[in-house]
């Protein structure tokens, strides 16, 4: 791990070898993590069964519903960490440690118990039928089962990132995705343990590598670790951090929401194959948005500490570079599927008639989606300078506010395509919403747009 003077690069440094050196490594761990949310999609439908496959896409919206606390935690006091570094209060940063650890504690055990609780009936109502029931919920009771584990491993990596150590982050991640990849198939095909082996292979792997976090930690040269004293709950700690998590918490939650509402118009005009499809899009849109989250979670310490340390020029500059970056890979990544959107959804499954359900949905979501980067890294933005309440405003009205109603009014005329439809007209609107906020922003502070 980096000594203590690691942080003071990012208000010296050069902004675009800043962005590169903190931003690769969580690129490489964002898409590593992607590629195996991928590649899990293909050896459950390959080695399991399409039907399977749509079990996996039943349990999107609790996944979803776990990352946002998960993120609620994480997310908030990594941001809170970098600005408190910036403004040079390293004993707040110290405390932050302990408080994410015990937060993550409370938050992953509740939510553990409470859905493990309603599990069964929470399935169908997300869209579960009698022929997808067993798998979705053979997985996800494993999932919930070591929930704390994921909050904890999340949650120190974030702080990992924001406290100067983007290599050791994205160290953790790959690690997690390479023990995932021998156990999937091993619990799948050699063992022959089906959707849960999927399942084990992913606790499994956090656990190993949340093990490795702890022992980092216990590092006393680096400026924040276990001792004494760090681990009772502040209040203003708790309630910053849980404040500026806010907004990732809402996109998380409202995204769980979200795929409800998908899933059951998809299996009310569709079937249990709309809902596949639906699986597979999701996947292969996670993959570039997980790329520009990677760009994010590297502007996000370097516009935080900038922003505490009133370096204001910077944070735009940081700004405008990865809007750039994010547009590049949203562009290209749009083109790659709206130009072989069959040979996509083959990947996953050999069911032609589920292929023939997923290609329209890629390149109707697609054909907007080279303008999504923009909307995320702004939404980003904001969160980091501390600025909670436009990022809630810009995850919530692409959620919530312009989604829900088009979702629940265009399949009534189009049927399966006005799912489709619906996510595309969501994302213009919401990339438009984001210029005219970012305008608005950068005005009052008299700068060029």
């Amino acid at each position: 791990m980096n000594n203590s003077t690691a942080p003071l690069a990012l208000g010296t440094e050069k902004i675009g070898k800043l962005l590169m050196q903190y931003a690769l490594p969580a690129i490489i761990a964002m898409t590593a993590s992607s590629l195996y949310n991928i590649t899990d999609s293909i050896f459950i439908g390959h080695g399991v069964g399409h039907l399977a496959l749509v079990g996996l896409g039943i349990t999107l919206p609790l996944m979803n519903l776990g990352a946002a606390f998960g993120s609620l935690v994480g997310m908030g006091a990594s941001t809170l960490l970098s600005i408190r570094m910036g403004q040079k209060d390293y004993e707040s940063a110290n405390h932050i440690l302990g408080n994410v650890l015990v937060l993550n504690l409370i938050m992953g055990t509740a939510f553990s118990i409470l859905m493990l609780l309603f599990l069964k009936p929470l399935l169908i109502f997300f869209g579960a039928s009698d022929a997808t029931l067993p798998y979705a919920y053979d997985f996800m009771f494993i999932l919930l089962c070591g929930n704390v584990f994921t909050h904890l491993y999340f949650g120190l990596n974030a702080l990992f990132r924001s406290s100067g150590n983007p290599q050791t982050a994205m160290m953790a991640t790959i690690y997690t995705v390479l023990i995932n990849l021998v156990l999937n198939p091993l619990f799948i095909f050699v063992f022959h343990w089906g959707i849960r082996g999927s399942a084990f292979a992913t606790i499994i792997s956090q656990i190993l590598v949340l093990c490795w976090q702890f022992h980092l930690f216990n590092d006393k040269n680096y400026f924040i670790h276990w001792k004494k004293g760090i681990y009772k709950l502040k209040k203003n700690i708790v309630k910053d951090s849980l404040s500026i998590g806010m907004s990732p918490f809402l996109m998380n939650a409202a995204t769980c929401f979200i795929v409800v509402i998908i899933n059951r118009q998809l299996f009310k005009y569709g079937g249990d194959l709309a809902v596949g499809a639906y699986t597979i899009l999701n996947r292969i849109v996670l993959l570039f948005v997980m790329i520009v989250l990677g760009l994010n979670q590297g502007m996000q310490p370097i516009a935080g500490y900038n922003y505490g340390a009133n370096l204001h020029d910077r944070v735009l500059k940081v700004l405008k570079i990865t809007i750039l970056y994010a547009t590049i890979i949203m562009v290209a990544g749009s083109a790659f599927v709206e130009l072989f959107p069959h040979s996509v959804a083959a990947i996953f499954t050999n069911e032609e008639e589920l292929v023939t359900y997923a290609v329209p949905g890629l390149r109707w979501v697609f054909a907007v989606f080279s303008l999504v980067g923009f909307q995320i890294v702004v939404s980003t933005y904001f969160q980091s300078i501390g600025k909670p309440a436009q990022s809630i405003i810009l995850s919530l009205s692409r959620q919530v506010l312009i989604l829900i109603p088009l979702l629940l009014i265009l399949p009534n005329f189009f049927h399966v395509t006005g799912v489709w439809m619906s996510m595309t007209i969501s994302d213009f609107i919401s990339v438009i919403l984001a210029g005219m906020l970012l305008y608005r922003e950068l005005r009052t502070k008299n700068k060029p747009v």
